[in-house]
């Protein structure tokens, strides 16, 4: 089966002769396996199902599916000091998406906050010409589709240049990444959380948690070491995982009274 994607998570893996008897990634307690049993598809299916829609989303270039597919996540198009980010990949990659962002000046890497999010990564590293792929090293292991455009980092921080950050926050995964854009300007700085502090229902809040789907809540020693990671940080708006999740305005302080209210909630 030409690179099998599991069909409940999304994720691309390695190609074979018949598809994997298992998702790792799904079968690990944040995540669960799809109530009609593991499920597999291809680029080539999906295609024929699904669509890529590009939106403009409070100044960001936002990627998604059409119709819904797996988490959902969306993908985003930063044009930054580091050279044009792709922060975060989707199951699926089309010529047409790949020409509207050439249009843009193409994309110069990719960055992904953590494993429910990796998707078809060497597809779209491949389909810009193999550029490098940014993971934490933490997380290595969930990584089912290996290539050498993957570039693991370690540590609490990765500056890509004066304006762009990656932050290590762990909690959801260890290696579980924010990424920092000074922005500037009128639009003010930004955090793109990915799951890490995921942005609620009401935008004006982020929550915490190991699982999402399971509702399995994030242990407060791990809540209390991301706080401090991001302390240093300012920012405006906080970009969440799908279209128009978003926290804007004010965004420093809702994360701040987010941690308050988390460790007030299990204080009792």
């Amino acid at each position: 089966m030409p690179f099998p994607i599991c069909e409940t998570c999304g994720t691309q893996f390695a190609e074979s002769a018949a598809p994997p008897a298992h998702c790792p990634i799904c079968e690990d307690e944040r995540q669960y396996v799809g109530w009609n049993g593991q499920r597999w598809t291809t680029l080539e299916s999906l295609a024929q199902r699904h669509r890529l829609r590009i939106d403009d989303d409070a100044g960001v270039l936002s990627l998604s599916m059409a119709p819904a597919f797996a988490i959902d996540q969306r993908a985003m198009f930063l044009p930054t000091g580091a050279g044009n980010i792709l922060w975060e990949t989707l199951a699926l990659v089309t010529d047409e998406a790949v020409q509207a962002l050439r249009a843009l000046g193409g994309v110069d890497l990719i960055a992904i906050s953590h494993p429910h999010f990796y998707a078809s990564m060497v597809e779209w590293s491949r389909a810009f010409g193999d550029i490098p792929i940014y993971l934490h090293e933490a997380d290595r292991e969930w990584v089912q589709r290996p290539s050498p455009a993957i570039r693991y980092w370690s540590g609490d921080e990765l500056r890509l240049s004066d304006d762009v950050v990656l932050i290590r926050c762990g909690g959801h995964f260890a290696g579980s990444t924010a990424l920092h854009w000074r922005r500037g300007g009128e639009r003010g700085d930004a955090l793109f959380p990915g799951d890490a502090l995921q942005v609620v229902s009401d935008r004006r809040h982020t929550t915490f948690m190991y699982s999402y789907p399971n509702y399995i809540p994030m242990k407060p020693d791990d809540v209390r070491a991301m706080r401090e990671r991001v302390a240093g940080y300012d920012f405006e708006d906080v970009y969440g995982y799908s279209l128009g999740r978003n926290i804007l305005g004010g965004g420093r302080a809702a994360v701040e009274e987010s941690f308050q209210r988390y460790f007030d909630a299990i204080a009792g």
